[in-house]
C-alpha cells in the first residue's frame, strides 16, 4: 500500500508540489531566541548566537522596507547594513549594503553575506529572519565580536520601487542604540555531541528538550526608593535605603533581577547596587524605619553593608542567573538587612525631580545546585586615581592580588559566569585580565568599544575558572581629550572609576578585591620627593617645587610633556591592595607591585574562512564597489531572485501578533496555501 501510494504521488499532477511542500516544511526550524531588544516602539529585534553565526529576526511595524546593521562607537569604520522588504508580488528581498559616510544612503555590497531564512508581510508588520557569520571576510562587513556594537536601524512606510533597491529619498525613521550581541569563547570550544545552542531540532521542539521541566513558582521582592528628591544645587546624589528580608520559611534562590525605573526618570538613573548588611542590628533596624537618605549622611552604613548582592548600571535590562546557580536568600543564617545604594545624575540641575525607582528580585524555593556570589575587582574610588587631561588613551588598573585569592578561594577555585564592567563618562575600553604562575591567560571578559551609557552584563558562553593564587586585573582605558584639567577617582559622574563585578559560584567570603596607588607612587609620578604640613599639604622637595601645594602641582603640571613619564611611573609603581570579606578586611602586604608576567597573552589570529558567497546581480550592475573590487555577478543569486517567495498574507488584526518565532510558525502555512493553489490550477 505504501509503495502504491508513493508511486501514485510520483505520477500525479501535484507530485512536484507535494514534494516541495515536504522539503520546505521539514527545513523550517523553530528558533529558541536567546536575546531580544525593542529598538523603538515599532521595531523588535530577536537574535540567537551559534558557533559560527548569529541568527536575527526583525519585526517592524511598517509595510515598506526595513534596514538593520552595525557600526562602531566612533563610526569611522562605516555602517554595515542589510535592507529588506516584501514587494507587491509577495517576493522577499534582502540586500547586503554599507554606508560609507554620514548622511548617505546604504550602497549595495558586491558580496552578499546576509542570508535570508524567511520573511513575510501582513496588514501591519514586515518580518524578516536572516543570518550572518561573525566574520564574513568582506572588508565592507563589520566583524561581530565580544565588543559593544552600535546597532543601526531604519524603516520606511514605502518599499523600493524595483528590485534595484533605490530607497525612497525622504521620510525614513532612523535610530542607533548600543548593544552587546555575543560573548564568544576566546579559545575554540571542545567538540561536543549536542545540538548547537539556539538551533532546535524538530524532535526537540521549542523547549530544546524532549522533556520540558515545569517552570518554578517565582516570588517577587521589590526594593524601591520612595519619593527621593534630587537636589537642585548638585549634579550627583548617592541615596541609601535599608530594607529587611521578606519572611520566607526556608532558603530561596534569586534567579533574576531587573530595574524598575519610574517613567520619565531614565535620564537620572546611573547605577544601583544592593548590598548585604551585617553588624549592629539595632542601628540597621532604625535605618530601616526611614525612607532613606543621602549616603554621605550615613557613612556608618557602608562599613556594615559592603557585600554586593546585585548590581545594575546604565543601559542594563537586568540579569538572568544560569540554570546551575542562584543568589541565596536565607533569613536564618544569612543577612536579614540589605541596603540599596542609588546613584542619581542630574547634570542640568533640573528642578523638582522625585524618584521611586529600584530593583525587582525574582526568587524561588526550588533551589539550584550552587549559591552564586559577586566579587568586585578594581580601583578603590580615591583621588590617587589620576587621569591626565587631553589624552586619547589613559590606562588605569585595579589589582586583586594572588595572596588574596590564595587565602580566600577554595582549592577547586570558583567559576565566573557573568561580568559587568563599570566606568563613568571617559571609559572607552575595559577588560578583566587573569594571570596564573607568570602566564597571562585569555581575558575573562573584554570590550574594546565600551560605551559608558550601556553597561550590560556579559554572560560568558561558558564559565571561566579562577584558581587560588590567580592575580586579577581590572583594566580600564579612558579618553580624556575633552577634559582641560585632570580627572580624579571618585563616586560622582564627573570623577572616574574602574570596577568589574564578576558573578561566580560557589560563593565564598570575598566581596571586594581592590587596589589603590601608593602615595609615594603618586608623588613620584608628579616629580615630588617629599611633602610637609597637614592642611594644605605642601611640597618640601625638590627645591624647585618647595612651598607649592599638592593641589597646585596637580593643576599646573605639564601633562602633555610629561604624560609618558607619569604613565610609566604609575604602571611600575607600588600600590596598596585592599581585600574585604563580610567579616572585615583581610590582611595583605602593605604595598604590592605589578605581577611578573613571563608569558604575556597574545591574541590568537584566526584566519578568515571564506564561504561560498552569493553575489547580487543588481549590485554588480548598479553599485559595484570599485575601491574594494569584487567577483563577477552570480546570475543565479537566490537572494535577489527571491530566495523565499511568499504571497502577502492579509491577516486580521487578531492574527497579526508578532510573538517570538512567529515567522517560523507562519511560513509553512503560507507555503501550503501557495503550493496548493498552484496544484489546483
Amino acid at each position: 500500500m505504501a509503495v502504491t501510494t508513493r508511486k501514485s504521488i510520483k505520477e500525479g499532477p501535484v507530485a512536484a508540489m507535494v514534494l516541495a511542500l515536504v522539503l520546505v516544511t521539514q527545513s523550517v526550524r523553530a528558533i529558541e531566541w536567546k536575546h531580544s531588544a525593542v529598538l523603538d516602539n515599532n521595531f523588535l529585534m530577536l537574535w540567537t548566537p551559534t558557533e559560527t553565526e548569529v541568527i536575527f529576526e526583525v519585526q517592524v511595524k511598517t509595510p515598506g522596507y526595513v534596514g538593520f546593521g552595525f557600526t562602531r562607537d566612533d563610526g569611522r569604520e562605516g555602517v554595515d547594513m542589510v535592507i529588506g522588504w516584501v514587494d507587491n508580488n509577495g517576493q522577499v528581498h534582502l540586500q547586503d549594503r554599507h554606508v560609507k559616510g554620514a548622511n548617505r544612503d546604504p550602497q549595495m555590497d558586491s558580496s552578499q553575506d546576509y542570508h535570508l531564512q524567511s520573511g513575510y508581510e501582513n496588514k501591519t508588520h514586515t518580518v524578516l529572519r536572516f543570518s550572518r557569520r561573525y566574520d564574513t571576510c568582506d572588508p565592507r562587513d563589520l566583524k561581530i565580536t565580544n565588543d559593544t556594537l552600535q546597532v543601526v536601524w531604519q524603516y520606511h512606510v514605502d518599499e523600493p520601487a524595483s528590485a534595484a533597491g533605490v530607497l525612497p529619498s525622504e521620510g525614513a525613521v532612523r535610530g542607533t542604540r548600543p548593544l552587546y550581541l555575543v560573548q564568544l569563547d576566546v579559545q575554540p570550544r571542545r567538540s561536543v555531541s549536542r545540538p548547537i545552542a539556539g538551533i532546535i531540532s524538530p524532535a526537540m521542539g521549542d523547549s530544546g528538550s524532549k522533556k520540558q521541566e515545569p517552570e518554578p513558582v517565582l516570588h517577587v521582592w521589590d526594593l524601591f526608593n520612595e519619593q527621593v528628591r534630587l537636589p537642585m544645587d548638585q549634579d550627583t546624589l548617592l541615596q541609601c535605603r535599608v530594607f529587611t528580608l521578606p519572611k520566607i520559611l526556608r532558603k530561596h534562590h534569586v534567579v533574576r533581577y531587573e530595574p524598575v525605573i519610574q517613567p520619565g526618570n531614565e535620564y537620572y538613573l546611573h547605577h544601583m547596587t544592593l548590598y548585604e548588611c551585617r553588624g549592629n542590628e539595632t542601628k540597621l533596624k532604625e535605618a530601616k524605619r526611614t525612607n532613606g537618605s543621602s549616603c554621605s549622611s550615613v557613612d556608618w552604613l557602608h562599613a556594615q553593608c559592603n557585600t554586593i548582592a546585585a548590581t545594575w548600571s546604565l543601559g542594563s535590562e537586568g540579569f538572568n542567573y544560569p540554570a546551575e546557580a542562584g543568589y541565596a536568600l536565607n533569613g536564618y543564617d544569612g543577612p536579614r538587612y540589605y541596603m540599596l545604594e542609588t546613584h542619581y545624575s542630574n547634570p542640568q540641575l533640573d528642578s523638582f525631580v522625585t524618584d521611586n525607582s529600584g530593583l525587582r528580585l525574582y526568587h524561588t524555593d526550588k533551589l539550584r545546585t550552587h549559591d552564586a556570589g559577586v566579587l568586585s575587582i578594581g580601583i578603590d574610588p580615591n583621588w590617587r586615581h589620576i587621569i591626565p587631561p587631553g589624552q586619547p588613551e589613559v590606562i588605569s588598573e585595579g589589582h586583586c592580588i594572588s595572596r588574596c585569592t590564595g587565602e580566600m578561594l577554595p582549592d577547586k577555585g570558583v567559576n565566573v559566569f557573568g561580568v559587568v564592567m563599570h566606568t563613568h563618562q571617559l571609559g572607552k575600553k575595559a577588560r578583566l585580565r587573569q594571570i596564573r604562575d607568570g602566564k597571562e591567560l585569555a581575558p575573562i571578559a573584554a570590550d574594546s568599544s565600551y560605551d559608558p551609557n550601556y553597561q550590560e552584563f556579559r554572560r560568558l558562553q561558558r564559565p571561566v575558572k579562577v584558581m587560588p593564587g590567580d592575580h586579577l586585573i581590572a583594566e580600564c582605558t579612558y579618553s580624556s581629550r575633552t577634559r582641560q584639567t585632570i580627572t580624579l577617582g571618585g563616586v560622582t559622574t564627573k570623577e572616574e572609576t574602574c570596577l568589574v563585578s564578576a558573578l561566580y559560584y560557589p560563593r565564598i567570603d570575598l566581596s571586594l578585591c581592590y587596589s589603590l596607588p601608593a602615595l609615594r607612587t603618586v608623588l613620584h609620578s608628579l616629580g615630588i620627593e617629599e611633602l610637609e604640613g597637614a592642611s594644605p599639604l605642601r611640597i618640601k622637595s625638590p627645591v624647585e617645587l618647595k612651598g607649592m601645594t599638592l593641589e597646585e602641582r596637580l593643576m599646573t603640571y605639564d601633562w602633555q610633556t610629561n604624560f609618558q613619564v607619569f604613565a610609566e611611573a604609575t604602571h611600575r609603581g607600588s600600590f596598596k591592595p585592599l581585600c574585604s570579606s563580610p567579616k572585615g578586611t583581610i590582611e595583605t602586604a602593605v604595598e604590592a607591585h605589578y605581577p611578573r608576567i613571563i608569558f604575556p597573552y597574545v591574541e590568537p589570529t584566526v584566519p578568515c574562512i571564506r564561504e561560498q558567497k552569493q553575489h547580487n546581480n543588481w549590485s554588480i550592475r548598479l553599485y559595484k564597489d570599485r575601491d574594494i573590487g569584487g567577483t563577477e555577478a552570480d546570475e543565479t543569486n537566490s537572494v535577489e531572485r527571491g530566495q523565499l517567495v511568499r504571497n502577502k498574507v492579509l491577516r486580521s488584526s487578531d492574527g497579526s501578533s508578532l510573538a517570538t518565532g512567529s515567522a517560523a510558525r507562519c511560513a509553512p502555512v503560507v507555503l501550503v496555501l501557495a503550493i496548493l493553489a498552484m496544484a489546483l490550477r
